[in-house]
Parts: C-alpha cells; structure tokens; sequence
C-alpha cells in the first residue's frame, strides 16, 4: 500500500519575505529548533525526497504553507500564487511520481482564482487547490467566492481548507489578556485554528454550498477540526430549520474528507472512521490519510 501524505507544506523566499515574514522572523527569533525547519520547509528537491524515503512515504502533496494568499492584496495574492505554483509544477515535472499540488489561489479575486484552478488542475500537475481560512474577514459561504467552489466541483478537484487565525476581532475577544506567546499558541495550533476552520466549515453547510454544488468536496485535517466529537449536537439544526436539503451531519460525510494532520490519538480516529463510515449510501468512503 502506497503511504500518499497531504498536509504537506512548502514556502519560497518571496513567501517568506511577504506574508511568511512573522514565521521567518521567529524562527530567527528562537533559533534552535525553529530555525532548523526554515531550511527543509524551502526545499521540494532531493532533500525532501530523503526525507520521505526515510519517513517511508511515497508520495506528497505539496502546498504552500500558511498563512498563504489570503491575507493579501489582490496583485499581491496573484504573484504569490503563481510563483508559488510554478514552484510545485516543477518540482512535479522532475519528480511525477512523488509529487503532486494543491494550488494557491488569489483567493479575494474569484474569477482569476477559478482561472488558475482550472489551468493548474488541467496541467496534471494539481489535484486541487488549498484555502486558508477566511479572507480578510469574509468566508467562503459568501456568494461572492462561488465561482471558485464552482470551478472547483467542475473539476472533481477538492479544496483544502486550511487553518488559519480567526479575524482579528475575535483573536482579541477570545484569546487576548495572556502573555504574547500564550494568546497566539492559543488563538492558533492549540485550540483556536481548529475551531475557526470548523465554523467555516458548518457556514458552507449553512449557506447552501453543498445543495448549490453537490458534488464539491472538501479537505479539512486534524481529525476533523473538532466537528466530528459533535456530530449529534450538530443535527439540533434540523432541515425544518436550516431549510437545506440534508441534515448537517449528511454534508460532513459525503462532502467532507478528514486528514490526520498530526493528530495522532486512536480513539479520534476510531471516531473518525466509523463516522464516516455511517454514510446513508452503502458505497464505503474515501478518507485521505496524512501523518
């Protein structure tokens, strides 16, 4: 059996000079460690493909990593995207059959993000595209961003939805009053990345993406971002209220696909399985499965 792995990132130098600046400047700031991931997050080359190799995977899907695009201005969004795919494309080109790609959109301009989608996914060299979060504030339910999620279905190509911090309103509401480092290690990686990509996901269900375009598929990781400990509760919203088609927890297991993402806990994801196991049709699911 082949070991496919999803969750894997990768930054340029121009990420790293723009929107990668804070996570170059604390590796900097706390050396050690930090510092030594710089290094091995910039190279899609032979020192990744050692690495695999002896890690025992076989192959990766590369994307670029957080906070990427959509945190920026338009223009800017456009360049990091496509330099950064250009990256992923060459690495995919010398090495097809360890590779693949999730492509970086420029997310806050819809029509030209469904256009590279489709001219990445169509290169062969992309399988989808990955989405950090919200955008400046605004959530992937809006119809504003539905060309993408169009495209997208189109192309049988999933999105990753990726963590990223809550908008800063609520980053001060909820986990302000702490030290500096305590508020964003918990606005982030220990509790509030997980719980911000579960919103996002429950405001695609709510706003009608799925019974727009059924056929659309999502990547979430981490064993699910917390909603899969909630699924009964999360079938309170009943179609009576909601006014979908399908109860909410229906969208979570024929839409939704759960990565591990370093989430390495046995009971989750026994959790994980026999949930998605429990699909109303008797096909059994596809999960993709990252370390």
């Amino acid at each position: 059996m082949r070991v496919i792995t999803l969750e894997e990132h990768f930054a340029t130098p121009l990420f790293l000079d723009g929107p990668g600046q804070d996570l170059k400047n604390a590796a900097l700031k706390f050396e050690g460690r930090a510092m030594k991931l710089i290094e091995p997050l910039c190279d899609i080359g032979d020192k990744r493909l050692a690495a695999m190799d002896e890690a025992g995977i076989d192959f990766q899907m590369l994307s670029l990593t957080s906070s990427g695009t959509e945190q920026l201005d338009a223009a800017e969004a456009i360049v990091l995207a496509r330099e950064s795919n250009d990256a992923v494309a060459e690495a995919v080109k010398k090495h097809p059959k360890r590779f693949g790609g999730f492509a970086a959109l420029p997310t806050m301009l819809p029509d030209k993000a469904a256009e590279e989608l489709e001219r990445r996914v169509k290169s062969g060299a992309f399988k989808g595209a990955v989405i950090n979060g919200h955008v400046r504030g605004r959530y992937l339910d809006d119809k504003f961003f539905w060309p993408i999620l169009e495209c997208a279905e189109k192309l049988n190509a999933p999105i990753h939805i990726h963590p990223t911090k809550p908008p800063q309103a609520v980053f001060d509401t909820y986990y302000g009053g702490f030290s500096p480092l305590v508020s964003d290690v918990f606005g982030s990686p220990g509790w509030g990345w997980h719980i911000e990509t579960a919103v996002h996901v429950l405001r695609l269900i709510l706003g009608g993406a799925f019974d727009r375009f059924p056929n659309l598929q999502l990547v979430i990781g981490h064993l699910g971002e917390g909603l899969l400990s909630l699924f009964q509760r999360l079938d309170n919203m009943t179609p009576a209220m909601t006014k979908l088609k399908r109860p909410i927890t229906s969208y979570l297991r024929e839409n939704v696909h759960y990565t591990v993402s370093g989430f390495n806990f046995p009971a989750t994801f026994s959790t994980c399985f026999w949930k998605s196991a429990c699909r109303a049709s008797c096909s059994p699911p596809t999960i993709p499965i990252s370390r």
